[in-house]
């Protein structure tokens, strides 16, 4: 897929920072990201997007925003008019991702998007085409591709430091009690494997730095009252050229959390490796992987405004959550036919 010069993408003039607009005011942008708004250095909250007239009016007062930076979603389009607002933040459910992208890219604002980006491929193609064709850029917020232990294991990998990569896996699960919530449901992007699920495989294909070309999965669920529309746990199978291989698991129902790659000559690890705080690991000769970021999303939201403002490669980019999506995608094949899938 080509990429689009970053000499034709719109980068915002004579500004210190960046006004972001939340989309979706639920608990992650509530409690993580306006929080960590504050703490950052080359944007700022700006804006709201949301259904409920009560939570914007909460957000007005508690962030002090502008009635004229206050939108809902069907007002939404008229954000383009908006010079305040240069970033909209999408944290809404996956099956909305790829609507409110490209309305934002259409607008002419640069898009942030919550992994995962979307449940199709198809989808993931058309944010793509959406921002390059409105000269925006299409960051996904892969928050542990700026941690500074996870960085270090990408470095690993692309110096060769313990030899290519022979066998990797990756667990990355909690227990939700949830009984009523998009997670559980079909048409909202629910399923484990589409949420959950891309940090084990995107921790698989950055710890390895191959893409698969081959699965085998295996989806569970142990409280089949709750999950009728989805699975709740997914084990899945990968194969590498070369003949690497690794196994993921993701699940709603039950705590996991661990990435270790095995190389020809040494191995890597970290546990935990996708905690919101306390990432750590060691290497097999003793390395110790302890570095600490005060804060992951506003370290992320910092490094995709910087690279916005000076017109330099975002860390992750839309063609990476496209990575992750074309793979999701060859998991759910394998899981319904029981049989090798290969992915793309």
């Amino acid at each position: 897929m080509a990429t689009r010069s970053w000499a034709s993408v719109i980068v915002p003039k004579k500004k210190d920072r960046l006004g972001v607009a939340l989309v979706g005011l639920g608990y992650y942008s509530t409690d993580l990201l306006a929080p960590a708004l504050q703490l950052t250095t080359q944007c700022r909250l700006a804006g709201v997007v949301s259904g409920t007239p009560a939570k914007l009016a909460m957000w007005q007062q508690r962030h002090g925003l502008p009635e004229a930076n206050l939108y809902n979603y069907d007002n939404f389009d008229t954000i383009a008019n908006n010079t305040d607002i240069d970033v909209v933040y999408i944290v809404l459910p996956p099956s909305m991702h790829a609507e409110y992208t490209i309305r934002a890219a259409r607008a002419g604002k640069h898009v942030w998007c919550e992994k995962p980006m979307a449940p199709s491929v198809k989808e993931c193609e058309a944010m793509i085409k959406a921002c390059r064709d409105h000269g925006v850029t299409l960051a996904i917020g892969y928050r542990l591709h700026h941690e500074p232990n996870t960085q270090r294991i990408m470095q690993f990998r692309r110096e060769q430091k313990y030899g290519p990569a022979v066998r990797a896996t990756a667990e990355a699960g909690y227990v939700d009690p949830r009984k009523d919530h998009w997670k559980q449901k079909k048409a909202m992007g629910g399923g484990v494997m589409g949420d959950m699920g891309v940090y084990p495989l995107n921790a698989i294909r950055y710890g390895v730095g191959l893409e698969p070309i081959a699965v085998t999965a295996q989806a569970s669920t142990t409280r089949p009252e709750i999950y009728t529309e989805v699975e709740e746990t997914m084990a899945f199978q990968l194969e590498f050229p070369g003949g690497a291989t690794a196994a993921g698991e993701a699940s709603f129902g039950k705590r996991m959390n661990r990435l270790r790659v095995g190389n020809t000559q040494g191995w890597y690890e970290l546990s935990p490796f996708q905690n919101y705080s306390g990432i750590k690991g060691t290497t097999s000769d003793g390395v110790a992987l302890d570095a600490v970021v005060p804060n992951q999303q506003a370290k992320q939201m910092d490094d995709d405004a910087a690279a916005i403002m000076h017109g330099t490669p975002l860390l992750a980019p839309g063609e990476e959550g496209l990575k992750d999506t074309i793979v999701v995608e060859a998991i759910y094949r394998a899981a319904s036919s029981g049989q090798k899938e290969k992915v793309g």
